[in-house]
């Protein structure tokens, strides 16, 4: 039996976990929307060479462990997370980059394809604010080959994500 899941991540390239995700927060137009790349757009600058667009309107969406604790940030393309503002964000001892299978484990999808959301398990998002300079920014659909666009605006709120400044700065 074919789950509409499936014809429809199937026919955008969205990972079916993520196009599910769509259609429960009621964004089940999006999957249509989501673009597949025969080449990967695991990097920022792969996804902003595919799209067309500029290297700060991709949204990555990183996994770090905050006192081992998984918690994701969405940062603009161009730039690199601070983990020190992220530390004190959250009021943490330490924060790392989390490791592979902790990614995985987490989000339920491998690095390079994580989306905003719709992710296996529930964990805090801290979304920067240099993601608002864009009208549109585009995300990882759930896998390294497709993505999608979304106002900045609605993707922080459907990430259910905090409005923080974490990017590192440039001297």
């Amino acid at each position: 039996m074919t789950t509409t899941a499936a014809t429809d991540a199937g026919s955008s390239g969205a990972h079916p976990r993520f196009a599910e995700a769509l259609r429960e927060l009621g964004l089940g137009d999006l999957v249509q929307q989501v673009r597949r790349f025969p080449d990967a757009t695991r990097t920022a600058a792969e996804a902003a060479a595919a799209v067309g667009c500029e290297l700060s309107q991709i949204c990555k969406s990183l996994i770090f462990a905050a006192d081992g604790v998984p918690v994701l940030v969405l940062m603009d393309g161009s730039s690199r997370v601070d983990l020190e503002l992220v530390r004190k964000e959250l009021g943490a001892e330490k924060v790392t980059r989390a490791k592979v299978d902790v990614v995985r484990e987490t989000t339920g999808y491998a690095i390079g394809g994580v989306p905003p959301f719709g992710h296996r398990t529930k964990t805090r998002v801290l979304a920067d604010r240099s993601l608002l300079e864009h009208d549109v920014v585009w995300a990882a659909a759930g896998t390294p080959y497709t993505v999608f666009p979304m106002a900045p605006e609605d993707l922080v709120s459907h990430a259910d994500g905090t409005l923080v400044d974490v990017r590192e700065r440039t001297s």
